[in-house]
């Protein structure tokens, strides 16, 4: 085998190997992922048969798109909250090493690792008629307001679900932050405050949006926790699809009720690529 020969086949090994690695991976999304989805696209489309109305009977009647709406107003509620209170949490975290920090560390990475549904279900409970909030309010003598089956009840169970994530993306952000940017601030003059406006928060602004990006996605998807502990009455809408598919076994509608989910957690994505780049999205 010549030179030219043995380079060739060196370069066309080279090439082919990314593609053998790649395959697997490829097969499996192609099988359990995009074949799943077209086939929900293409029922949105044509079950009962060919025609645009499941999407407009979503968009168009007030109890579905009421359910649309609470869906995007409570994600958007959850993403503020966490954002409020996982941006001092996560600052704390990653300007003060220190005891005080390895604790804080250990509660989130507990309550992380916790199960969704474990922590749905304690939340029933210490909610619950027989709990200890309720017990409080009648050890002061006050009759305990309904707490279950509540929208702030299903919406502070989300909030604790999500919080963990909204801090360790910030704080992935925030520890690369290098000191000596606030020290030089402070020796040019500025105070705690103008630095922290001026120089600490922006640096943080990709954290605040991958924090924000991710959690209020996942928000939307949310099934268990409003089940189990809201009101029927604010219905999101993973709720609504469930209810279409075993309850009514409307598939079709049910798919454009989920390709509507899909395509705003898509539009979002693209708009933070579009700013931010979707490679930033962990920090």
């Amino acid at each position: 085998m010549t030179r030219r020969a043995q380079k060739n086949s060196k370069r066309v090994g080279a090439v082919s190997v990314p593609w053998q690695l790649i395959a697997p991976v490829g097969l499996f999304l192609t099988i359990f992922f995009i074949l799943p989805i077209g086939r929900m696209a293409y029922l949105s489309f044509v079950d009962p048969k060919f025609t645009l109305d499941n999407y407009t009977h979503a968009l168009t009647v007030s109890l579905y798109a009421s359910t649309i709406w609470n869906t995007v107003s409570t994600s958007l509620t959850i993403t503020i909250v966490c954002l409020v209170l996982g941006y001092p949490v996560a600052y704390l975290l990653a300007t003060r090493p220190g005891t005080l920090s390895l604790v804080l560390t250990a509660c989130i990475l507990v309550t992380f690792w916790t199960g969704f549904v474990v922590r749905t279900y304690a939340w029933l409970i210490l909610l619950g008629n027989a709990g200890p909030i309720a017990s409080l309010f009648r050890a002061f003598g006050v009759q305990p307001p309904q707490m279950l089956f509540t929208t702030p009840s299903s919406t502070l169970a989300m909030i604790h679900i999500m919080l963990p994530y909204m801090i360790f993306l910030l704080y992935a952000v925030m520890r690369r932050i290098d000191s000596q940017y606030l020290r030089a601030a402070a020796n040019l003059g500025a105070n705690p405050f103008i630095a922290f406006r001026t120089v600490f928060f922006p640096l943080s602004a990709p954290g605040v949006a991958n924090g924000c990006i991710l959690v209020f996605t996942m928000s939307l998807g949310f099934f268990v926790t409003p089940m189990l502990l809201g009101s029927p009455r604010d219905m999101m809408i993973s709720q609504l699809i469930s209810q279409q598919i075993e309850q009514l076994l409307a598939w079709g509608f049910a798919s454009s009720l989920a390709m509507i989910l899909l395509c705003l957690t898509v539009i979002l994505l693209l708009i933070y690529n579009r700013f931010f780049g979707l490679t930033r999205l962990w920090g």
